[in-house]
């Protein structure tokens, strides 16, 4: 399952965050289903009025201080969690409501440039002491044989780094040519804000856009981050319009750009003037909340996901018993076939044969590249040995 971990500044008082807190979510794509004219059936998600819902798992982690990266306040536990995390959104009170020290302010006295910057330094020097620390390991490999983008790698992957993430980052830095013991202090350090950022692919979220000081900010903030995403949000207003949602009060899909009453009389003055609010201040001024479109942006944008769906019968798109459309799958751009099949289950993928696309009946090759929106049958020459698999196979 995708994991997207939620960071940024600590501020102190009684309700943050000072252990990772795991939950799940979804990342919202438009269904397949409308396209056939058929009713789906899912299984390992699900289908609201065309839309489908995929789990990932969002890791909320301990907000970060200065010097978080030498095991300061909670750096190390911070540290070692974000490590398991594919992507990061980086959540900043754009109305400049925390201080320098990390302490709830009054609006417009804090500087949420400056606090983004503080968290992106932390995370970078993060991969410095890592690097420095690794030096002589390092360099055995490479005298050894080991190339200088795999030993980096290698001493890396527990945080998720891979080969092509250091190629590309010693390319955006002229360092492809350059030897690991002629690295100077600046160019490992450069080395590393890039390997980071490649890595852990990061959009910036500046939360309560509807504060006094919020917009100003947000455009400071998105002049001064130009390489980066930066999104404007109102988790309040999200919450808001969920927990209408849930007392029947409204009809609205998570990251729509409007939302209906379903009776007027229901509502109170208070919910009334809230939800009037959201409709003018947020919806009209910034089209949606910003929540949901921060999670879609980060599973399909940074990490470049495809959605596919496996099916065991590819001319009625359903399982073997039936269900039509019953999984989707997120696949990382360049997945093949067979990688398909590796994520759906191993024996598979050991008796891969073909797959075979349901749109028109091709036979695919197994090292097919996987497109977005895909439909295959994957065929394999191995018996099944688990009645769950929703694929279907050849016997041999």
């Amino acid at each position: 399952m995708i994991r997207i971990g939620l960071v940024g500044k600590t501020n102190n008082y009684p309700f943050t965050t000072i252990r990772p807190s795991t939950g799940n979510t979804d990342a919202i794509t438009i269904c397949v289903h409308r396209e056939f004219d058929i009713q789906d059936n899912p299984k390992n998600s699900r289908c609201v009025n065309g839309w489908r819902y995929i789990p990932i798992e969002l890791i909320d982690l301990p907000g970060l201080i200065k010097g978080a990266w030498e095991g300061k306040g909670l750096g190390n536990q911070f540290l070692a969690v974000a490590a398991q995390s594919d992507a990061l959104i980086h959540i900043v009170d754009v109305s400049g409501g925390i201080d320098a020290t990390g302490r709830i302010a009054q609006p417009g006295t804090g500087d949420p440039i400056a606090d983004v910057g503080d968290i992106e330094e932390e995370l970078a020097m993060w991969y410095l002491k890592l690097l420095e620390g690794n030096r002589d390991r390092i360099s055995r490999a490479i005298r050894t044989g080991t190339d200088s983008i795999r030993a980096i790698a290698d001493v890396l992957r527990g945080i998720g780094v891979k080969e092509e993430h250091v190629r590309l980052a010693m390319n955006n830095n002229s360092m492809l040519s350059v030897e690991f013991d002629d690295y100077t202090a600046e160019k490992i350090k450069n080395f590393s804000w890039s390997l980071r950022v490649i890595s852990k692919p990061t959009l910036i979220l500046g939360n309560k856009i509807d504060l006094p000081f919020s917009a100003d900010n947000f455009k400071r903030l998105r002049e001064r981050y130009k390489d980066f995403l930066v999104i404007p949000s109102s988790a309040d207003a999200e919450l808001t319009l969920r927990r209408a949602v849930s007392r029947g009060l409204i009809g609205y899909n998570p990251g729509d750009e409007r939302f209906e009453i379903n009776n007027d009389e229901q509502l109170n003055d208070k919910q009334k003037w809230a939800l009037n609010f959201i409709r003018r201040d947020i919806l009209g001024e910034y089209l949606r909340t910003g929540v949901q479109f921060a999670i879609n942006v980060a599973v399909f944008k940074l990490l470049s996901m495809n959605t596919v769906y496996p099916v065991a019968d590819p001319k009625n798109l359903s399982d073997k018993h039936g269900n039509i459309l019953p999984d989707v799958y997120l696949m990382e751009s360049g997945s093949t076939i067979e990688d398909l099949a590796r994520t759906v289950h191993t024996d598979l993928a050991e008796g891969i044969l073909y797959g075979v696309d349901a749109r028109d009946g091709l036979h695919l090759p197994r090292n097919y590249i996987i497109k977005d929106r895909d439909i295959l049958s994957i065929v394999s020459g191995k018996k099944r040995r688990k009645s769950t698999l929703q694929v279907r196979e050849k016997m041999t």
